[in-house]
């Protein structure tokens, strides 16, 4: 377990008024379950007498698959979505996020921000939804994703304080 990449991201909230540091992509919270995902299924020989129409050669083929996948560095530092609409929008108004933008109504982008912030909060990232208070927030919910996810990278993160 690497605590870097929680340190790397937990002080970006994104465009979209995402907090990167609740994003177990950037985190490192979905490399470090898939591994112990592989090292149960290994442990207990799933694959000998598992449910039968589990291909447990596939699913550990997955798991290896998303451990393969490189960390996010986080919105801020150009990961994410290459497509996304939000970004050009918010560095052209230089605002730091689109809570923070004064034509809210005018939007051209509104329909894309309520996909993505919805589609976030289902799988449980913090959202700011207000003006400012970025650090308050920041402390507040890494507070927050260290009890959430106590046995991940971020339980590293919390024993090195």
């Amino acid at each position: 377990m690497d605590p870097k990449h929680f340190e790397n991201i937990k002080s970006q909230i994104g465009f979209y008024g995402l907090w990167c540091g609740s994003c177990i992509v950037g985190n490192g919270t979905l490399k470090e379950l898939t591994k112990r995902y592989e090292g149960l299924i290994k442990g207990y020989g799933v694959d000998e007498w598992g449910a039968k129409d589990f291909n447990s050669k596939e699913f550990m083929k997955g798991l290896a698959s998303i451990q393969n996948l490189p960390m996010c560095p986080g919105c801020l530092k150009s990961g994410g979505n290459n497509e996304c609409k939000i970004r050009p929008c918010a560095s052209k108004k230089k605002i730091s996020d689109c809570n923070e933008c004064n034509e809210p109504t005018a939007c051209k982008n509104l329909e894309a921000l309520q996909k993505v912030r919805t589609g976030a909060l289902g799988v449980g990232m913090l959202i700011k939804t207000g003006k400012g208070g970025q650090p308050q927030l920041k402390e507040k919910w890494t507070d927050e994703i260290r009890n959430k996810f106590p046995y991940c990278v971020i339980d590293i993160a919390r024993t090195e304080k």
